[in-house]
């Protein structure tokens, strides 16, 4: 899946179930904590909308803001986690 597709995704998941003013702008790299869009139970949404949507498995030790916070470290995790994806099936056949 490509880079972009995936952050596609990911916005238009927060934009439909955070992002409550129409007009209101959200950078990629703006925090969803801090901006008041996600809280505890907003996290749990988001990680399963990424283990449904996007096929991962989120450890709980994974579950940081260094993960989750911002569209851009999503992006980069859920990408980082779908190129192991087939190395760890390599290793397991």
């Amino acid at each position: 899946m490509q880079t972009e597709e995936i952050s596609r995704q990911v916005r238009e998941f927060i934009e439909e179930n955070f992002l409550f003013q129409e007009e209101a702008e959200l950078a990629d790299d703006e925090s969803l904590l801090d901006a008041g869009l996600v809280d505890s139970t907003g996290i749990l949404e988001l990680v399963a909308f990424l283990e449904g949507t996007l096929n991962i498995q989120v450890a709980d030790a994974e579950i940081v803001p260094e993960n989750l916070d911002s569209i851009n470290a999503i992006v980069a995790y859920v990408t980082g986690k779908l190129a192991a994806a087939p190395a760890a099936a390599a290793v397991a056949a």
